[in-house]
């Protein structure tokens, strides 16, 4: 029988009391590590489990966080019932922002985490300590959304050292309360780079695109009136969607070209209700143009 690998990796689990985001980021010199490290439920907790990891963990420990139990009390039962918890590395965090780390005393060095108020940072086979060091300042010191601050962390803690064996994969995931797509999961946020020689770069890219696409953050809208009008209406007849006259008026051929565009581009979450459009997606528009 093969013998399992100790896989080398840092996470940081995250909770936002703003509006109850509960998350996790992930960078390891392992295929797919995204498949494995996180598990998250809405309005529960969060887990990551790594080193020698034992998926289990994920499921259990959100049940067990779900009857009540704290963090700690969490690991001690997961820990408890496992032979070789000792080659184990976990982070959990709940919906309260209570959170515990555990590394097994057979992981290998550096090995080790950080708990504090609202996120856990652990790592093993590292560089040295101030991988985690520099996740844990850099989510404390930082605001905005709670993927922002997991990447920033993630960034941080590859900066001073990161992994000892490399880099492979990496993995954002987020969980918001009705905030997947269409409104119909809790999944927000599902990133991953299986594969990649700079996964965290990558990572960053693919969360810039999840954005444009999906977010429902503040952007400048820009009124479709005038000159910009006839700026979009150029655009859609360069794409072969609007066929009418370019002038400044917002009648129903572009109306319908417009839609077109914004579903047939896969923009169809952020369609704005008014004549106006997202400025980002203008930006968009006229560098595909």
């Amino acid at each position: 029988m093969k013998k399992p690998v100790k896989t080398s990796t840092f996470s940081i689990a995250g909770f936002d009391p703003k509006n109850g985001d509960l998350g996790i980021a992930v960078q390891s010199k392992f295929l797919a590590a995204g498949a494995i490290v996180p598990h998250i439920l809405s309005r529960v907790g969060a887990v990551a489990t790594q080193a020698l990891a034992n998926p289990s963990y994920g499921p259990k420990g959100l049940e067990l966080l779900a009857q009540g139990n704290s963090p700690q009390e969490v690991i001690e039962k997961l820990t408890g019932a496992d032979k070789d918890s000792a080659h184990r590395q976990v982070g959990v965090i709940d919906a309260r922002g209570r959170s515990a780390t555990f590394t097994g005393e057979e992981c290998l060095n550096w090995a080790g985490g950080i708990a504090g108020e609202n996120f856990t940072a652990q790592g093993n086979i590292l560089v040295s300590r101030e991988t985690v060091e520099a996740m844990a300042e850099t989510f404390q010191n930082s605001s905005g959304e709670l993927a922002d601050r997991l990447l920033a962390a993630l960034k941080a803690g590859q900066k001073a050292g990161g992994d000892k064996r490399g880099k492979q994969a990496a993995a954002l995931v987020v969980f918001r309360e009705n905030g997947g797509y269409a409104g119909l999961t809790d999944k927000y946020i599902d990133l991953r780079v299986d594969d990649d020689p700079e996964p965290i770069e990558k990572l960053s890219d693919m969360l810039d695109l999840f954005y444009l696409y999906f977010s429902d953050r503040e952007v400048k809208k820009i009124p479709l009136e005038g000159e910009n009008l006839k700026e979009v209406k150029t655009i859609l007849e360069k794409f072969g969607l609007f066929t009418g006259s370019i002038d400044d008026q917002f009648n129903p051929e572009f109306k319908e070209a417009l839609l077109t565009f914004y579903y047939q581009e896969n923009f169809e979450e952020r369609v704005p209700e008014g004549r106006e459009i997202p400025e980002d997606i203008l930006d968009y528009m006229r560098k595909r143009a």
